[in-house]
């Protein structure tokens, strides 16, 4: 009788017939070759037959190795099939789409995009939370959101990234500022100014820091923050001025808080993109949502002239 074989198992023995390797598909699955090996032989022991000739290199499938290959396809396809099935009962059921984004997205964006979303899918529903990095990616895995919204996205074994859009990033100033009445910034005009800057862990950070390294300008810092909101109030209350992505300063450009300039020769952008679960398969309500997405990746966003 055969022993039990899991998920995970019927997966690592489908990659080691497909790559003819036992280091590679060891790899593919975060195990050790020693422990695939294993696998395989105890696999053998319990079928009574060979599935792969080891004495070849690349190493081959036996006939009996073929047949359980096939096996392994189709429970891995109708495992796929099963979960599509289940997660699109539990989102017709709502007919909600999860969405996991960085705070700087923006609420007045969400709100438009969910107005358009609503008028396209009337009895949809567009549920948004706001979280930390970290937390958006974490929230995906988790299956606690369809989508993540996300600035300088990382793919992974388990996660996709579909590109959104690039952002200038320009200085941000409150309109008395020395530099508010300049048409462009150089990168000299920045050195030693009071600057306000992104916490150390976040990607943005790294960005900014790595602009000023390259540009050989040193700047003092007397203030930093996680999130762009507090980082926006800092500068319209002259403590410093900040690099930051052109089309969150929209609201305070049209309320005269804050003056957005752009910076002369530079090539500084702030990445943004969407994640999900890889091999996930959307529900058309999920679909139709990442569709709007894909169709409007920008808004127009006055800056300074």
């Amino acid at each position: 009788m055969m022993a039990p074989v899991t998920y995970e198992n019927i997966k690592l023995f489908k990659d080691i017939a497909q790559t003819r390797s036992f280091s590679r598909a060891a790899s593919m699955n975060e195990i050790s070759q020693s422990a695939a090996s294993q696998h395989v032989q105890d696999l053998e022991k319990t079928m009574g037959v060979m599935l792969l000739d080891r004495s070849t290199r690349p190493l081959v499938v036996t006939p009996a190795g073929e047949i359980y290959t096939e096996f392994c396809r189709d429970v891995l396809r109708r495992r796929e099939e099963f979960e599509a099935v289940i997660d699109g009962m539990r989102q017709q059921a709502s007919g909600t789409v999860r969405v996991a984004s960085i705070y700087s997205i923006g609420l007045s964006e969400m709100a438009q995009l969910e107005e358009e979303f609503s008028r396209r899918q009337p009895q949809a529903h567009l549920a948004v939370e706001y979280l930390r990095p970290e937390r958006v990616y974490a929230a995906v895995l988790a299956d606690e959101a369809d989508l993540g919204l996300v600035s300088y996205p990382e793919p992974s074994r388990e996660i996709t990234v579909i590109p959104w859009r690039q952002e200038e990033m320009v200085v941000a100033a409150a309109p008395d500022h020395p530099l508010a009445s300049m048409e462009r910034v150089y990168a000299r005009d920045l050195n030693g100014v009071e600057f306000i800057g992104f916490d150390e862990d976040l990607p943005i950070r790294r960005e900014v820091n790595k602009f000023f390294k390259e540009q050989g300008i040193e700047v003092n810092e007397t203030l930093h923050f996680d999130n762009l909101q507090m980082i926006k109030e800092a500068v319209a209350h002259r403590a410093g001025v900040s690099i930051v992505p052109a089309r969150i300063l929209k609201d305070e450009v049209e309320q005269g808080r804050l003056v957005a300039i752009p910076i002369a020769g530079s090539e500084l952008y702030r990445p943004l993109g969407i994640i999900h679960r890889k091999k996930k398969r959307f529900h058309p309500v999920g679909q139709g949502f990442l569709d709007l997405l894909r169709e409007k990746p920008a808004v127009e966003v006055g800056v300074a002239p």
